[in-house]
């Protein structure tokens, strides 16, 4: 099998796959995004003048010259290496939000050095070729597992764990979405309220007779611009979209009781049930920062009613408020800066974005100390459970939607590999465990939909994943892995290098039909540039 371990049946899988060119840049999206502006509504006429229009024309402007910054985000510390004799168990949540990807490239279009750099949103940004679970499956995933020697330390191994959820929607039952748009005067850029609006004017056109739409906006108070609107009046909603304006103070809270709410009063039993918050994520009128909103999302993700949180703009970004409302919420968290991303998350992955399939998904690694001796998690600092969480039924986890895939990285330091200093000098100490070859085991747990109970899958990495060939989903998702251990600044990034990295995704694009590992080259080669 090549290194590949896995549950279930091969099967490629389109529940991800982008009917689309390689990204825009931000510039040249807000150019599209105000053109479809002015042929169907109005906007805020703030951006109309032709210095605005000299300065969109520019893709970076501020090259060189940080701009002045008011962005916020998650300071969680990443993971130390593990003694697996005293910490063999690893426990996380599920992550399938890609904010910190696209973000990433809007600051490397600006010219400026990278903030939020989240691995595992890098890595989950793109597809790979996981077997799919077959259609009579026990379980709507599959788990598979790849270990090879680490590029950056090639004393060490990395090992690769792909969750890959079926593409089968399980309802027909339609969907009632509340739109919650920010319409605060943070709002009034051409990045933000007009890039908006077309946004969801394409997500209205996935909608028909079966779903409903509510519209709440928000800014020093909440409105309701519509209730319960059959999702096959396209005219209507996008016609309101196009109409919005921005001005104000931002009540952010206030506007999510308004629109759960909605979502409660309207509420699908067997639908997809779900608010998706558009916003800079800048609130400063009531509850405001990550730990005052927690509580309120998590009271309303009790009722059924999921989220997705869509971040737009930059200058005052709140990316670590808006990540806290879709972790506490079971929801999503994507970052908008081109017109064709939001076709990508709107469009392309509607079902992903918008349809869970396993609900509360954890996963817990065992390592095995026969053939580990150390080890860390690359990613996910801020998803992290304590070991007991995994077993509780009430500790909230990650939502996966239909045809998501997430994706983990181990950096492993083989049993016997441990350098000289570490040591301690006892002879009685030290136990050999015997008896398994495995490197490792993973333990994943998810709820049905709706369900109260978990179910829990296990799946061992035994000796046959390792492989001194990786495949080309392996060699480009640890260049990837490589590039942002860099771009993040971590303190364990002795001996990455990003031009190793670029080289490696450069050979592992496989087919990329729609040139976005390609567009990730591009990406690495900008970083270096603003580096340096």
């Amino acid at each position: 099998m090549n290194g590949w371990s896995s549950a279930g049946a091969r099967r490629t899988t389109s529940g991800r796959r982008r009917d689309r060119a390689v990204a825009a840049s931000v510039a040249l999206a807000v150019l599209a995004a105000l053109g479809a502006c002015s042929a169907g509504g109005s906007s805020e006429a703030t951006f109309a003048d032709d210095a605005a229009h000299e300065e969109l024309l520019d893709p970076a402007p501020w090259q060189g010259v940080p701009p002045e910054t008011q962005e916020a985000y998650d300071d969680s510390p990443e993971q130390a290496f593990q003694d697996v004799a005293t910490s063999p168990l690893s426990t996380f949540a599920s992550d399938v939000d890609t904010a910190s990807y696209s973000n990433l490239r809007r600051q490397l279009t600006q010219g400026v050095a990278p903030q939020g750099v989240r691995i595992e949103e890098l890595v989950n940004y793109f597809d790979y070729d996981y077997p799919a679970p077959a259609a009579d499956a026990a379980d709507p995933f599959t788990v598979t597992t790849q270990v090879a020697d680490a590029p950056w330390a090639p004393d060490h191994q990395l090992a690769m764990i792909g969750v890959q959820a079926t593409d089968v929607v399980p309802t027909s039952r339609g969907n009632n979405i509340v739109f919650l748009l920010d319409v605060s005067g943070s709002m009034d850029e051409p990045d933000k309220l007009p890039l908006l609006a077309e946004s969801f004017a394409l997500l209205v056109e996935q909608l028909d007779e079966d779903d409903t739409v509510s519209i709440v906006t928000y800014a020093g108070s909440d409105s309701v611009l519509a209730d319960s609107v059959p999702g096959s009046e396209h005219d209507q909603l996008v016609r309101t979209l196009r109409e919005l304006r921005a001005g104000g103070s931002t009540g952010g809270a206030a506007g999510l009781e308004t629109a759960y709410a909605l979502a409660t009063e309207n509420f699908v039993d067997g639908g997809n049930n779900r608010v998706v918050l558009a916003t800079d994520g800048d609130f400063n009128v009531g509850p405001s920062g990550p730990e005052a909103l927690t509580a309120l999302i998590e009271e309303h993700a009790a009722t059924g009613v999921h989220i997705s949180v869509l971040g737009f703009g930059m200058g005052n970004l709140k990316d670590d408020t808006m990540e806290a409302i879709a972790d506490h919420g079971n929801g999503n968290y994507a970052y908008i800066d081109t017109l064709e991303e939001a076709r990508k998350v709107l469009v392309d992955e509607f079902d992903s974005t918008m349809v869970v399939v396993a609900q509360d998904l954890k996963l817990q690694v065992e390592l095995n100390p026969a053939t580990v001796s150390r080890y860390r998690l690359l990613g996910y600092d801020n998803r992290r459970l304590e070991d007991e969480d995994f077993d509780d039924d009430t500790k909230d986890a990650g939502d996966v939607g239909a045809g998501h895939s997430v994706t983990a990285f181990y950096e492993l330091v083989p049993a016997g590999a441990e350098d000289a200093d570490d040591d301690d000098g006892l002879t009685y100490q030290r136990s050999k465990t015997r008896g398994s070859s495995d490197f490792l085991t993973v333990h994943v747990r998810y709820k049905e939909p709706g369900a109260a109970e978990s179910t829990e899958v296990v799946v061992p990495a035994g000796a046959d994943t390792y492989t001194r060939r990786p495949g080309t989903d392996f060699r480009f998702a640890s260049a990837v892995v490589e590039f942002g251990l860099v771009a993040g600044g971590s303190a364990y990034a002795d001996g990455a290098d990003t031009a190793r990295a670029r080289e490696r995704a450069q050979t592992a694009l496989g087919e990329d039909p729609y040139g976005l590992r390609t567009e990730f080259v591009g990406l690495v080669e900008r970083y270096e540039e603003v580096a340096g």
